[in-house]
């Protein structure tokens, strides 16, 4: 019992004499680690303000706020562990040897994280625009560091890792998508005439933009009709909506204006060998 009392008593007078020690370095430290914290939320806040001001990209934006509160914020804790006496030195090599094996175990990760640093700060795109890469194409949605968020008309999100965008040819058009029609009108018509009507019918179509004009004339000429080509560009969030309308009007267009749409034609000759 004697003995016990006096490990209690040992330990007791030891953390009596380590607060006595250091205990104004600790609350130091809290201090500034804390002050830290506060400044690095406040100047994160200042640069986020500032990059909107600006009329930057909100990724980017974002990034910076994170980076320049990330960077306050480690800046502190490493003075704080100063402030017990903790030398940061080891840290800093084991950090280093965590981060080479960890970098080895995940490279993949590693390279989406690279390639979206790289699509943040090169911007070949930006939040609002219309992508196709590798087949997929959508409204970006949102840039991650380790993955683009995409979303079609029917608010179907696709998240692409960032390491299969770079390097790959990306469309961007934009916040529309372009449609591509064709109609056929019999070789009795006037080709202008229709040209006309439809373009008509494409500028009364809400929906179809107005800052990049549509696109109609002769295509080709088929066996059985002379072929219109129609280019016009559509939102992306109401593409499939914009483009069936747009069909719609035209066909009521060529109806009205009594501009026929052929049926496929063959003539059959019979030749009496006899």
């Amino acid at each position: 019992m004697e003995n016990e009392i006096q490990q209690a008593q040992a330990i007791y007078n030891m953390i009596t004499e380590f607060f006595v020690t250091y205990s104004f370095q600790i609350l130091g430290a809290l201090i500034i680690l804390v002050l830290g914290i506060l400044v690095g939320r406040k100047v994160g806040d200042i640069v986020l303000k500032l990059c909107e001001k600006k009329e930057l990209d909100i990724t980017l934006s974002r990034f910076a706020s994170s980076a320049a509160k990330l960077t306050i914020i480690v800046m502190a804790a490493v003075i704080a562990l100063g402030k017990v006496g903790i030398s940061v030195t080891p840290f800093v090599a084991a950090i280093g040897a965590l981060g080479l094996g960890a970098g080895l175990a995940m490279q993949g990760l590693l390279s989406n994280y690279g390639a979206g640093l790289n699509i943040i700060l090169t911007r070949p795109f930006i939040v609002g625009d219309t992508i196709q890469v590798k087949g997929v194409a959508g409204l970006v949605k949102e840039v991650h560091l380790a993955y683009t968020l995409l979303a079609d008309e029917d608010d179907v999100q696709i998240a692409i890792p960032n390491k299969h965008i770079i390097g790959e040819i990306i469309h961007n058009s934009q916040a529309d998508t372009l449609a591509e029609e064709t109609v056929g009108i019999s070789y009795d018509s006037d080709p202008e005439k229709a040209i006309g009507v439809i373009q008509k019918a494409l500028s009364d179509t809400d929906g179809v933009s107005a800052d990049k004009p549509p696109q109609v004339g002769i295509e080709d000429f088929a066996d059985s009709s002379i072929n219109i080509g129609i280019r016009f560009w559509a939102p992306t969030n109401r593409y499939f909506d914009t483009r069936y309308r747009a069909n719609a009007a035209i066909f009521s267009a060529l109806k009205t204006a009594e501009i026929d749409i052929p049926f496929p034609q063959r003539e059959i000759k019979i030749l009496d060998k006899a």
